[in-house]
């Protein structure tokens, strides 16, 4: 009862805590780490980091294991999660096999684990992030008690591989899909937590070696296993989550090789394809959350800017011929930053307040690679962020 009755207000806890990017510059954070008291909210973002990390001190997370609905397999160490935007019909008695509604979210698929992996994210980040910026080695001690949780610890560990996430009731005898794989981009930051918590003093050499090796397997599993080939093969905002994915984890675990031919790749297999030459992403524009997901896929566009960085390319800056490219993309999406929605040509039945301040902050992570001062400029006019906002810490602008 303990556990589970956290699950709530933890849920809440991390939807509402956004980051801004879910892949960290080191050397930035180690710039800000000595420079947060004179940067603009920097004192009153590293509160609010804090009281999120002592938050997350009294939390329990929920090993993958805890659960009253199996996967397919039997096996509770396996991960399990439902399409979200999948429901039942309405015109069948059991309401099998479900159907799709695009953009809307059905609240069963909270029932199952991917809440639970947002718990063990939206704790173990803040916790990483309050040991780096102060040095209490509490916030360490409990990120890395998690980590042995969810990946380490034989009786509750996940194991590496995400074959039945985003299952489908009624589909396909409960085996998860491709696109199911996206659940795993939550494990992207908690790749970087790992990296700076071999620091502390709480992560031992075993812990560290054991975290590499879990996902050096799940590297196994993406480029080997059916459903991470297909997913591979996706090419919308899917496919490029994936090598921002395989990428991270490939660093992580020591595949240079695979990290290098991810990489390399990269502008040929996802940005000269999903991108075009003005800038607009076909693939994203024809949902019903047009705006969104145009910037859930750029986002992810910036998250490989700083992976692929660490690798000594500049992808920010990587142009076809006839002009794909990242900034095109944003440039793109930005001309409707402080417009009204009727004057947006796409459908997007999400809150476009959200969206437009999702925006904002989107332009703000762009300029982290692009000096064009319009960015920073816009970011200005239309944030509302209040001081307290931790992306004023994690996406300062010395």
């Amino acid at each position: 009862m303990k556990r589970t009755a956290f699950i709530l207000p933890l849920l809440l806890f991390t939807l509402s805590a956004s980051y801004g990017q879910s892949v960290f510059d080191t050397a930035r954070l180690a710039d800000i780490k000595t420079s947060y008291a004179s940067l603009p909210n920097g004192p009153e973002a590293l509160e609010a980091l804090l009281r999120q990390a002592d938050r997350a001190l009294t939390l329990d997370i929920v090993p993958v294991t805890d659960k009253t609905i199996l996967a397919a397999s039997g096996d509770p160490h396996d991960y399990v999660s439902m399409g979200p935007y999948w429901w039942p019909d309405p015109e069948k008695p059991d309401g099998l096999p479900y159907i799709r509604r695009d953009g809307e979210r059905n609240p069963e698929s909270e029932r199952l684990d991917r809440t639970k992996m947002n718990t063990l994210v939206g704790t173990v980040r803040p916790l990483t992030l309050a040991w780096y910026f102060t040095g209490d080695e509490r916030y360490a001690a409990r990120a890395v008690h998690n980590l042995r949780v969810w990946f380490l610890d034989e009786e509750t560990r996940m194991n590496p591989h995400f074959e039945y996430a985003q299952m489908i009731p009624g589909h396909n005898g409960g085996r998860g899909r491709a696109a199911g794989l996206i659940d795993g981009y939550s494990f992207v930051p908690v790749t970087d937590c790992i990296r700076l918590l071999e620091g502390s003093e709480s992560m031992t050499a075993a812990d560290a070696a054991g975290l590499r090796e879990w996902f050096s397997r799940l590297v196994d599993w993406m480029t080997g296993s059916e459903i991470g080939i297909a997913e591979y093969e996706a090419t919308n905002n899917h496919g490029l989550a994936y090598d921002v994915q395989l990428a991270a984890y490939a660093m992580l675990a020591g595949r240079d090789d695979v990290a290098r031919r991810v990489v390399d790749e990269f502008p040929r297999v996802r940005l000269f394809t999903q991108i075009e030459p003005d800038g607009s992403q076909p693939h994203e524009l024809g949902r019903t959350m047009a705006m969104h997901y145009s910037l859930y896929n750029i986002d992810h566009m910036l998250d490989m800017c700083l992976l692929a960085g660490r690798m000594g390319t500049d992808m920010y800056r990587v142009s076809s011929e006839d002009g794909r490219s990242i900034k095109g993309a944003v440039d793109f999406i930005r001309r409707w930053l402080g417009r009204p929605q009727d004057e947006f040509p796409w459908s997007e039945i999400g809150s476009w307040e959200s969206n437009q301040q999702k925006l904002a902050w989107t332009l703000r992570y762009a300029a982290l690679f692009d000096n064009d001062p319009e960015y920073l400029r816009l970011f200005e006019e239309y944030s509302t962020a209040q001081p307290a906002d931790i992306r004023w810490l994690l996406l300062a602008i010395p």
